[in-house]
């Protein structure tokens, strides 16, 4: 079913490419845009992952890239936004994905409930993407711009919520990868505890001299292994040219960890 436009739909489209030309997104001009967060939480899934759901996938930068990166698998982009949830069908057809991928109009806390869409059912995903809201209200001043401000504002409960609508989604062993900052480490781990194990994390820098800046976690449903942490990733050298390791991610759809 395709998601209907709301009462705002966005009045300047960009037509852009992501992914080394890959994928092709069409995205709101202004407010909350795809960036290196998408790829990079797409490539942090593992290649053996065949049914993915993308909570919060907005235009479906990330979802989409996995797509691209894993030709055998299908997926489930699930976004709040109706608009937003109307470009990232036309991104799926664009992209030539319709028998591959759906798109659900829809709030991530009621997936895989009896209240909640039909799609995705419970327990029928082996891969989560998730890009959950960052910033609590009352830590950060609200952005004036609407969209992004349901992109990147959160009640301090909303990451635990969404780690158990994705472990309602996911089979057991299932595979749950989310990025979001570094200061939240402590917030995460306690939001996988007792529903999520082996978890695996990997932050990005953006020089080599600076403080990470992002926090890729990887963890499997049900396992009880501790965490461990991966080589990190450094986007650009002291010059501000793309590391090598960035560019095989971003441009050339190579995996992490």
């Amino acid at each position: 079913m395709i998601p209907p436009l709301g009462k705002n739909p966005p009045a300047d489209v960009t037509r852009d490419a992501i992914l080394g030309g890959r994928v092709a997104l069409r995205q709101p001009a202004r407010g909350h845009r795809v960036g290196h967060d998408a790829v990079l939480l797409a490539a942090l899934a593992p290649q053996a992952c065949r049914a993915m759901v993308d909570l919060g996938a907005g235009v479906g930068g990330a979802g989409l890239s996995f797509l691209a990166r894993v030709s055998q698998a299908r997926g489930t982009l699930v976004e709040i936004d109706p608009d937003l949830a109307a470009l990232a069908l036309q991104n799926v057809d664009v992209n030539g994905w319709a028998a591959r991928c759906t798109v659900v109009a829809g709030d991530v806390l009621t997936l895989a409930r009896p209240s909640g869409p039909a799609e995705p059912q419970p327990g029928a995903a082996d891969l989560v993407l998730m890009n959950p809201p960052f910033n609590a209200n009352a830590a950060h001043q609200i952005s004036p711009h609407a969209g992004r401000a349901r992109a990147h504002m959160a009640a301090g409960e909303l990451l635990g919520a969404w780690v158990k609508a994705a472990y309602r989604c996911l089979a057991p062993g299932g595979v749950l990868c989310l990025i979001h900052r570094p200061e939240e480490l402590g917030a995460i781990l306690d939001a996988l505890a007792g529903r999520f194990g082996a978890a695996e994390l990997l932050a990005v820098h953006p020089r080599p001299d600076a403080p990470a800046v992002r926090l890729l976690v990887r963890a499997v449903k049900g396992r009880r292994t501790p965490s461990r942490l991966l080589p990190g990733l450094v986007l650009a050298d002291a010059h501000g040219h793309p590391t090598a390791a960035a560019e095989a991610v971003l441009r050339d759809a190579q995996g992490l960890g």
